[in-house]
């Protein structure tokens, strides 16, 4: 059994509120855990579907404490409307759990064909999709790779990486149509698709191939269920011909189906008002991030969304591949000019050729006081010794004070607290929030564990936005500040980057040395509203 020490949270033990319109116990900030003992066996179904709202002290699994605020901190409480801009792949609109909580734009008039609000985006009803008709696209290093070699340290650098990549993709691709062919193979013969592990015993072939994975594919289906296995076969499949298709064609050029030039950040005249996008199945990673935040709480639908009193709007900019600087410095400013108050990234790349045009709209961003919340990345790197993009920081320091990014963490208290994907890093990681088998919304009225910083994000954007609804007169910075300050340490040592040799105190992992939580974020933000 383990056995949780925290210290105390000396900047939290001040907080304590003499009257609040709540008993003192309700208002008490987390300031110290003596001894918890935490779950070491698996986590309940219905636990971990929602694991990321429970609480260290009550449930004994590393959630936000988002249940308990709002039973103890948010009972009986009014916030007001926040706009939370969702820059990502698209987002289904239409889903059940989503479409009461999507926003919609008030000064235009839905399919008439006019810029009725003057904003440049004609029929933007709900957002604006950045991207037209674009689902698949090259890597930032491969369209460095294609422009040629300029005998820059650039070029240098991404050639050998994009080699290397492909050399690696094609021994991955190699080995996944291997089971594919396989796995296509045993159907055909057994003349059924949905075959046990006593049919492959059973099973007698003619087939070098299907004899040659027979034993392994008895092992796979004795531990995991055929509709599983298929799954996976179908993802990794989808991903590798993607990545040939798209990622790493040095021929594809999706960007002339949209006619723009991407390198000319006043061409704007491009996209379309198709937030979802071309096909529902590209909006899958969208959708999941916009359910984290917003899906509707308690109506017995799929999961909970961290906050309400949210609308979504939908900014379509990632595409499968790597987003262009250019539709991610619009589709900020676009959010930003149409309400947003936190505007959720998680998308993220190795090389950005037009960076500072990406660092003009993170500060038109705080000129504006909006929060930006950017998931760290899933390369399991230290930041503080590797580039990733989009950033806050450049030679100087840091460029604003209204971005956060976030690491993910899993659902258990020990050494693998830290997702054994996460980046991490003292100075580009700012606090780490739940990421690992979240479940939430996916297109068509579905919903699914995804994991990821992509889901870490927007689970700590969702606690941003509810600060700034109870909160509405704290600023951007000021909400940062509270989502650092008000989370969680541990001294714990933790695996990183999945590397069993690279460990140290959690309180190392990033900026704050701390995770994310709700209940804790609520009592600070009230007693610093309190004092303006």
């Amino acid at each position: 059994m383990n056995i949780l020490k925290l210290s105390s949270l000396t900047l939290l033990s001040s907080l304590v509120l003499a009257s609040c319109g709540a008993s003192k116990s309700a208002m008490t900030p987390v300031t110290s855990i003596e001894t918890i003992a935490l779950k070491n066996g698996p986590i309940a179904e219905n636990d971990l579907k929602r694991w990321s709202h429970l609480d260290i002290l009550k449930d004994t699994i590393p959630g936000m404490s988002v249940d308990k605020a709002y039973a103890e901190l948010l009972k009986n409480k009014k916030g007001t409307k926040v706009i939370v801009g969702v820059v990502d792949s698209g987002v289904d609109i239409e889903h059940e759990d989503l479409k009461s909580v999507i926003w919609t734009n008030s000064k235009e008039i839905p399919g008439n064909g006019i810029d009725d609000d003057k904003n440049g985006y004609i029929d933007d009803v709900h957002g604006w999709n950045f991207l037209g008709d674009i689902n698949g696209e090259n890597l930032e290093m491969t369209r460095i790779v294609k422009k040629g070699d300029d005998g820059s340290e650039t070029y240098k650098k991404a050639k050998a990486e994009f080699d290397k990549e492909v050399q690696e993709a094609t021994a991955q691709k190699q080995q996944i149509d291997f089971v594919y062919n396989a796995d296509k193979a045993i159907r055909a013969e057994l003349k059924k698709d949905n075959y046990t592990v006593e049919d492959l015993k059973t099973l007698t072939s003619t087939n070098p191939l299907i004899n040659q994975v027979k034993p392994r594919f008895i092992q796979i289906l004795t531990n995991a269920p055929k509709d599983k296995f298929d799954e996976q076969i179908k993802e990794a499949k989808e991903h590798f011909d993607n990545q040939f298709e798209y990622n790493l064609n040095l021929e594809f050029n999706g960007r002339k189906v949209l006619g723009d030039n991407p390198e000319d950040l006043t061409d704007t005249k491009y996209g379309n008002n198709n937030v979802i996008g071309p096909v529902k199945d590209g909006a899958l990673h969208g959708t999941h991030v916009a359910g984290i935040i917003a899906q509707v709480r308690g109506n017995n639908l799929g999961g909970d969304g961290v906050a309400n009193n949210v609308e979504i709007m939908a900014v379509r900019a990632v595409p499968d591949g790597d987003e262009y600087d250019k539709d991610i410095a619009l589709g900020i400013r676009y959010a930003v000019d149409n309400g947003a108050k936190v505007i959720n990234g998680s998308f993220g790349k190795g090389y950005s050729p037009h960076k500072e045009w990406v660092y003009d709209a993170l500060k038109y961003a705080a000129s504006k006081d909006v929060l930006i919340v950017l998931a760290a990345g899933n390369e399991a790197t230290d930041l503080d010794t590797a580039d990733r993009f989009p950033n806050d920081r450049d030679a100087s320091g840091e460029i604003s004070n209204n971005v956060i990014k976030i690491g993910a963490l899993g659902p258990k208290y020990g050494t693998d607290l830290v997702a054994s994907f996460s980046n991490y890093g003292t100075q580009d990681v700012d606090v780490f929030g739940p990421g690992v088998q979240i479940y939430a919304t996916i297109p068509d009225n579905q919903y699914k564990f995804l994991q990821g910083t992509s889901m870490a994000s927007p689970n700590v954007a969702g606690v941003a936005a509810l600060v700034r609804s109870y909160y509405p007169s704290l600023t951007a910075p000021q909400v940062k500040q509270i989502l650092m300050d008000s989370g969680i340490p541990t001294n714990i040592e933790v695996v990183l980057g999945g590397d069993k040799g690279n460990k140290r105190p959690f309180t190392k992992a990033s900026k704050s040395g701390k995770m994310v939580n709700a209940y804790n974020a609520l009592i600070m933000a009230e007693n610093m509203a309190k004092k303006k």
